[in-house]
């Protein structure tokens, strides 16, 4: 019976979000409080549970990189990038695309893809701005390549720390693996950019004229400032690459960062903690409780205890249905909570194979799906939820089903590359 009231509160709640009938962030509060309210997620559990509970390392990594964001915005860094990535694409948007596109890709699967946006989206604006664009196919876009990018390495997607703790895998594990379909992945979604968005490239011969006759070195405000801001991002971005070995949480990290640049630039609160996005936090928080009802109910672990043993020994169809199975369902269910309820499945099921060496794809089949099904809805991961919230707060909101739309036709295309990597690669 609970497991029915959970699944009732969950879709009802995800219809509100999917319409935007009501406010996100006060459907999932309700929903939320339901599901404590109810007992579908004990009270201490909400609080203190690492699979039912609100995820306190990821709201903390927010809170910590967008006080670090906040500061570095004073400087004048995202001016320049902004001029300099205009200059150097001409002003052609699709060019400027690919350009956002793959800085992001880049550097997400080195900092976590959530830091990425949060780096990488105020130049957009910026940019965007100054050609007299609209920001909101580049946001997305940069949305769906971090998390395609995301995907190549340990700590580039919250839920390949997840499954490397459980699988016992390493960083190098995850770039030998995961690396080279994450790169072929790309390339198709770079390709797939340009039919996907061609009604949204717009090209204005004027404001082009006007960025390039701009000096993007003009941009910096404070020297000495931004030497110290850069100095503490660096030292962030080594300790989040350092993750296997000073075994910090990402979270930590990113408070330690922000402590240090609040210390070092001499912010005042009231400069910093205006830059935090607060509904964002608070919307994560209520999703969290949400998905926990499901975990805590059994829903989740009925799901997957179904699939694995409609499986059986087959290997392959095995990999199949936890592709495009945690593809689905990482869609729909957050992929962080998703990841932590199914590691324990997979785990059991190659640990209780007649052969765990040929069992192990499934590890990679597992990670391939839950992180490119990240793309397949607006709330599905972290970095999604993000650019949102971005997007909003400098009044160039995204609907819930204007993001979506292009996620799942990204999820479907790369989720097909991903299946035919893992059978070439593992069964052919």
């Amino acid at each position: 019976m609970t497991a029915y009231l959970a699944i009732a509160i969950f879709s009802v709640a995800f219809f509100f979000i999917a319409t935007e009938k009501i406010h996100r962030v006060a459907v999932v509060l309700t929903a939320a409080g339901l599901m404590a309210l109810l007992g579908l997620v004990p009270g201490k559990d909400v609080f203190f549970s690492e699979h039912a509970g609100i995820d306190w390392n990821v709201i903390f990594l927010l809170l910590g990189m967008m006080v670090i964001v906040g500061i570095v915005k004073r400087t004048g860094l995202f001016e320049y990038l902004a001029i300099w990535a205009a200059k150097r694409a001409r002003g052609r948007p699709y060019r400027l695309m690919v350009m956002l596109m793959l800085i992001t890709a880049v550097a997400s699967p080195f900092l976590d893809n959530v830091t990425t946006i949060m780096l990488v989206a105020p130049v957009t604006l910026l940019v965007c701005g100054k050609l007299g664009i609209s920001p909101v196919p580049y946001l997305i876009a940069e949305a769906l390549a971090s998390n395609i990018g995301g995907a190549a390495t340990l700590i580039g997607d919250p839920p390949n720390i997840i499954i490397a703790s459980r699988a016992g895998l390493t960083f190098n594990d995850f770039v030998v693996h995961m690396a080279p379909v994450v790169t072929v992945a790309f390339v198709v979604f770079v390709v797939l950019c340009r039919l996907l968005f061609r009604r949204w490239f717009e090209y204005h011969p004027e404001r082009v004229a006007q960025v390039m006759a701009l000096d993007e070195r003009k941009a910096i405000r404070d020297t000495g400032l931004l030497v110290r801001c850069l100095a503490i991002l660096a030292l962030v971005i080594i300790a989040f690459s350092l993750h296997s070995v000073l075994h910090l949480e990402p979270a930590i990290v990113a408070l330690l960062g922000a402590g240090a640049m609040v210390l070092v630039t001499r912010s005042a609160p009231e400069d910093y903690l205006a830059e935090v996005e607060w509904s964002t936090l608070v919307f994560f928080m209520g999703l969290f409780v949400m998905v926990g009802g499901l975990v805590e109910t059994g829903v989740i672990g009925a799901v997957g205890s179904w699939a694995v043993g409609a499986i059986g020994h087959n290997y392959l169809s095995a990999a199949t249905s936890l592709l495009f199975g945690s593809a689905i369902l990482g869609a729909f269910l957050d992929n962080i909570p998703y990841a932590a309820t199914t590691a324990p499945i997979v785990e059991d099921l190659v640990a209780h194979s007649a052969d765990p060496a040929l069992a192990q794809p499934l590890w990679w089949a597992f990670a391939l799906g839950a992180d490119f099904g990240g793309n397949g809805t607006a709330v599905a991961a972290s970095a999604n939820v993000v650019v949102l919230g971005i997007a909003a707060r400098n009044g160039e909101p995204i609907s819930f089903w204007q993001f979506t739309r292009y996620g799942i036709v990204t999820t479907a295309v790369t989720t097909a590359v991903a299946w035919a990597y893992v059978w070439l690669r593992y069964f052919a």
